[in-house]
């Protein structure tokens, strides 16, 4: 069975190599919607698949990261990413480009290993990600499969490769929380939320 999660963030970047020429050339943003679709055959104590509450503890402020952001890319003009980090307080430096099929990789491989990381504590049977959907606009989005997430030919997607502002970091609930995502420090979900 699957069950979906939808959330939203806004967002602006450059796709540096695009067709389109105003996307490859100016800046601009996008009202993102990000849906985390979880998969598992049997149900927890409360007979759920998992308590989209427990999102808001763990993915919720990953994403919310992206949110009246600026996702640039490590592989773009070194003057623009200096200029970037310096007249936005707000930035997400990515080791891919910031096109919906890449930020749909990037969320699987955070959303991936955040799980990865959580103990389950309300019988919650093997929950796993199923895939993610990122639609840029009304009529336009990108799902990542598990196998998409680790393809090479797409370009890897490294924790360590991705950096947040300082000014996200703070907004963080828990400031470490990427750190102990890196780091593969086990956490819990809570047992209320």
């Amino acid at each position: 069975m699957l069950i979906r999660k939808l959330f939203k963030f806004e967002n602006a970047h450059i796709v540096r190599g695009c067709s389109t020429q105003r996307c490859a050339h100016s800046l601009h943003g996008h009202s993102y919607k990000l849906e985390i679709l979880l998969e598992a055959h049997a149900f927890d104590r409360g007979q759920m698949l998992y308590d989209f509450g427990l999102l808001k503890h763990g993915a919720r402020p990953l994403i919310d990261a992206f949110d009246h952001a600026v996702a640039l890319w490590s592989g773009d003009d070194p003057d623009y990413i200096a200029a970037g980090q310096r007249f936005s307080e707000r930035w997400v430096l990515l080791p891919v480009s910031p096109s919906a099929e890449q930020f749909s990789r990037l969320f699987f491989v955070l959303i991936d290993r955040l799980l990865e990381l959580t103990d389950m504590r309300n019988g919650e049977a093997e929950i796993s990600l199923h895939s993610i959907i990122v639609h840029e606009t009304e009529s336009g989005y990108a799902q990542c499969f598990r196998a998409d997430a680790v393809n090479p030919k797409m370009g890897p997607i490294l924790l360590e490769d991705i950096e947040f502002s300082p000014a996200i970091r703070a907004d963080w609930p828990d400031p470490e929380l990427f750190d102990k995502l890196k780091r593969g420090k086990r956490t819990a979900n809570p047992l209320r939320v």
